[in-house]
Parts: structure tokens; C-alpha cells; sequence
């Protein structure tokens, strides 16, 4: 192979050998990180944390600031592409490399995904089912916000994931205290949607507007928390067609160049209300590793590099199981079963709620994969 030769900043092709910049150090960059250096391609982390999951496994690691205009240049003029490893990186951080080289997705989609207000507003213009939503800053805005109904999710603007930032509120006398709870910062509340099961859809799209979406995934939370995500979903043809569109429609929105997950209710007459959106590679989308024809993580290095898509074919039934907390003790458990694929993500230190590793087991067309993970609270 012929040595990686610099071309321009906007370049649209980059071949094995050039240098992938992930923001962000987390299991997510680690299994990009793996993803591409599969396909020959480096790996450039910049982190504000010296210990990290991607760190590990990256060729090269900036540790600094994400507020350190100059180690972010310098970290910008060492890569050809750069992408995000979690949508919570600041956006300043991101326009300042976006000066310097290509960023996939654009910081104008992370500036949407960042604001949970901006987020609802975006999917209501893009005229797909949300639960009614009210954005309160003000005691004014708070008192119009119970026109919303009851029971409600109330949700920081900012800042949330796996169940942080957000507090149910029963009744309209309930409203105010929960507020407080969140330390009455810029928030939204959010109508409670009776739902019957919860799935996302992860689509991958190329700059140039090539789209391959994954069939929908189901998805078992616990305390906020995705416990088990399992292929197939239990839901109509009708359904998950509905799902697989809107996905396409978010991405085709937004113009966004790379992997992207949509979170949505499944009503009981099968219709779909969009939750959240995220513009990276998606918990729920890890059975892709060990059961699909091409991974989430290797469809974002392929966006990045500008390579055609691969394949979302399924290879398998499966079910991922998060290990969270202390479950990462239960690792030798799953080297028994040739059916099950152990995925550790190098973290030192276990707490209650953090995503130490995931296992996926592998099951033939047509079993009933519930069994194993099915059950959220196993």
C-alpha cells in the first residue's frame, strides 16, 4: 500500500492510512477506534480525561482542555477527518476543529442534539409525531407549561443521558418542586406517552447523501438506562417501516453526514412518537458488531474516510445485554457459550449505573432471543 499523502481540508476520499480524529474518549470512540483500525486507518483521540476507554486503543492521544483553542488546532492539523464520540462534546470545541479540517457530522447537527428544546422544535417542523412538549425558563413559562398535561417528564436542556436531568411530575401542584429538583435551569417538559415498548433505528448517511438504516431495534430500559436492546423488534412490518422513514427523514433534515439514532415510542395502534435523537453510533446499535454484515462503528469510519456504505444486513437474531456496575464481575460467565460475544471496555473503576461492557448472544432466524436480556431488570 502506497503511503497516506495529505490532501485538502474538504477533501471527500481518504484512504486507509489517513488519521480519523474522535472527540471524546469513551467505549463508543474505543470501538470506532477498533472499527477502523480493521480497515487500516488510525485513530487520533482528544480527551480531557488522562485514563480512557479509547485511549487504549487509539494509535495517538491529545489530553487537554476541550477549551484549549491550541491543543485543539494542533489536534485538528494532525488528522484528516474528525467526528464525535458522544453528542455532548462542547460545541465551541467543535467549530474551532471545523476551521481547520472536515467534521462528520456538521457542529450544526450537534448544536440540535445538544438542546433538547431545539431537538423538539426541530422534529416538530419536520412535521414528525413528538409528545407535547413546553420549554420553561421563566415562572411565567412555567405556569403556561402545565397547558402540556399530566402526567409529564420534566428534562434539562442540557446535559442529559441514560436518565440524568430529568424528574416525572404526576400533577400540575407537582410542577414546581420538580423544577427546583433541577435547579430551575433552562428545561422541558414533555407529556408521559403510554407507550408499548420503546425501539431505535440507526441509519448511517454519506456526504454525498447515500443511506443505509438498520432494521428497528427494541429496547428495555431500567432507571433510565438501556438494559438489553434485541433484534428483531417485536412489532409490525407496518411499523417498522414507519420507524425506518422517520429515520430517514431526520437525517435527510438535518443534512447530517454520519451515523445517527432515533429513539421512539410504539403506541398501541403501532404508530410511532419520536423521543431523542443522537448524532453518533447508538448503545442500542452494539449487536451490530457481532450480527450484522457491516457495524455502526464501520459505517461511521466509512462516512468519515468517504467510502461507500456497507451492508446492514442481519446475519443473526440477537440480544445485547449492557454489563452495568457490578454485572461486570459476571464476565467468565459468558466464555462458555460460543453463542455469546464478550465486549469489555477497559474501565477501572466500577460505579452503580456506568456501562462497563456488553455481551451479545447470537441466535438462529426465528428463535425467541427474550430469554437472554429480554427481561430488562435480569
Amino acid at each position: 500500500m502506497r503511503p497516506f499523502r495529505p490532501s485538502t481540508v474538504r477533501d471527500q476520499h481518504w484512504p486507509p492510512g489517513a488519521t480519523v480524529g474522535l472527540l471524546g474518549g469513551g467505549q463508543l470512540g474505543r470501538m470506532m477506534a477498533m472499527a477502523a483500525a480493521r480497515m487500516g486507518y488510525r485513530t487520533h483521540v482528544f480527551t480531557d480525561h488522562p485514563h480512557t476507554p479509547a485511549g487504549e486503543v487509539a494509535v495517538e492521544v491529545t489530553v487537554a482542555s476541550f477549551s484549549d483553542r491550541v491543543a485543539l488546532e494542533r489536534f485538528a492539523d494532525a488528522v484528516q477527518v474528525i467526528t464525535y464520540e458522544f453528542e455532548n462534546v462542547p460545541l465551541a470545541a467543535a467549530r474551532v476543529v471545523a476551521e481547520r479540517v472536515a467534521v462528520r457530522p456538521d457542529p450544526n447537527v450537534l448544536a440540535i442534539a445538544q438542546d433538547r428544546l431545539a431537538e423538539k422544535d426541530f422534529l416538530s417542523r419536520a412535521a414528525l409525531a413528538v409528545a407535547p412538549y413546553q420549554g420553561i425558563e421563566t415562572p411565567e413559562e412555567l405556569s403556561r407549561a402545565v397547558e402540556v398535561g399530566f402526567p409529564a417528564v420534566l428534562k434539562t436542556r442540557r446535559e442529559g443521558y441514560d436518565g440524568k436531568g430529568q424528574v416525572r411530575v404526576e400533577t400540575e401542584r407537582d410542577l414546581p418542586n420538580a423544577w427546583q429538583r433541577l435547579g430551575t435551569v433552562p428545561s422541558v417538559l414533555e407529556r408521559w406517552i403510554d407507550f408499548e415498548r420503546e425501539i431505535s433505528v440507526i441509519i448511517a448517511r454519506s456526504e454525498d447523501g447515500e443511506e443505509a438504516a438498520y432494521e428497528p431495534t427494541e429496547n428495555q430500559h431500567a432507571d433510565g438506562i438501556l438494559r438489553a436492546s434485541i433484534v428483531p423488534a417485536l412489532i409490525s412490518p407496518a411499523t417498522a417501516d414507519a420507524a425506518v422513514s422517520a429515520a430517514r427523514k431526520v437525517v435527510r433534515e438535518l443534512q447530517c453526514a454520519g451515523v445517527l439514532a432515533v429513539e421512539m415510542f410504539v403506541l398501541a395502534d403501532g404508530s410511532v412518537v419520536v423521543n431523542e435523537i443522537a448524532p453518533r453510533p447508538h448503545n442500542s446499535g452494539h449487536w451490530t458488531i457481532d450480527a450484522a454484515e457491516t457495524s455502526q462503528f464501520e459505517q461511521q469510519v466509512r462516512v468519515c474516510c468517504g467510502l461507500p456504505l456497507g451492508s446492514v444486513n442481519r446475519l443473526h437474531d440477537a440480544v445485547m445485554r449492557n454489563l452495568i456496575g457490578a454485572d461486570v464481575d459476571t464476565w467468565n460467565r459468558y466464555l462458555g457459550d460460543g453463542r455469546d460475544r464478550l465486549h469489555l471496555y477497559g474501565k477501572k473503576v466500577s460505579r452503580p449505573g456506568r456501562k462497563m461492557g456488553h455481551v451479545t448472544r447470537l441466535f438462529p432466524f426465528g428463535s425467541n432471543p427474550r430469554a437472554f436480556g429480554g427481561d430488562a431488570g435480569a
